[in-house]
């Protein structure tokens, strides 16, 4: 138990990767590092599979490129719905991002979701999103109206789901992540032949993806509704 302790803990810590020598030592972490490594990887793949594009005779490199896109955009487009369909490419890009840093494990890099600061950096950047949306659909005196709507006493309450909404998510993306390492522990422990390596894949794969669309789910859900108020 002592030595699933010391595993959770490490697992928590978040090591510096390396410091730059300027204004004194800016500490880069490595979620940071895992997180440009993630993009890295992400924009070689798009380069690769975005060449030399055809309207007719499409390789098969494009027609594999036009699969993944379509489906991100069905995927994520029936989400946010016609009013808010614009956003669309955006968010597909975030749950693509998140997937791909949810899997890095298997590669050898530490998931940077597994570091609350990434995972608030994503909370913060959905909510905005959100708020741009609702001031984009409803206009500047709109936005600050709909705060005071059904009644001006729900104006606190409605102040607060700002808050509540990235924190929300952003906790909910750190604890799966987490939770799915701490069961692997575990199984580990009880059973720590073939049966780990199932749960793994399991953990790495399927949840890693599932946790992000679960938050891009969630993300669309609010542009949605932030965008269909201004419609009413």
């Amino acid at each position: 138990m002592e030595e699933f302790v010391e595993e959770l803990m490490e697992e928590l810590d978040v090591q510096t990767a390396f410091t730059l020598p300027i204004l004194g030592g800016i500490e880069i972490k490595e979620s940071i590092v895992g997180c440009w490594a993630v993009m890295g990887v992400l924009i070689l793949i798009a380069i690769i599979l975005g060449s030399n594009l055809k309207v007719n005779n499409i390789s098969k490199r494009q027609a594999f490129a036009e699969m993944i896109v379509t489906k991100c955009n069905e995927i994520v487009g029936g989400m946010l719905g016609e009013e808010a369909k614009k956003y669309t490419p955006f968010m597909a890009s975030i749950m693509v991002f998140i997937g791909a840093m949810n899997i890095a494990g298997m590669f050898g890099i530490k998931p940077p979701t597994k570091d609350l600061n990434v995972t608030i950096a994503l909370a913060f950047v959905s909510i905005v999103t959100v708020q741009v949306a609702g001031i984009r659909a409803k206009g500047v005196g709109g936005w600050i109206k709909s705060f005071f709507s059904p009644v001006w006493i729900v104006f606190p309450i409605n102040v607060m789901e700002i808050g509540i909404k990235p924190l929300s998510l952003c906790l909910r993306l750190f604890g799966n992540i987490l939770g799915a390492f701490i069961i692997m522990k575990m199984v580990e422990l009880l059973i720590p032949i073939v049966v780990p390596v199932v749960f793994s894949l399991y953990f790495d794969i399927f949840d890693g993806f599932l946790q992000a669309y679960v938050f891009t789910f969630l993300s669309s859900m609010y542009i949605k509704e932030a965008v269909e108020m201004a419609e009413e």
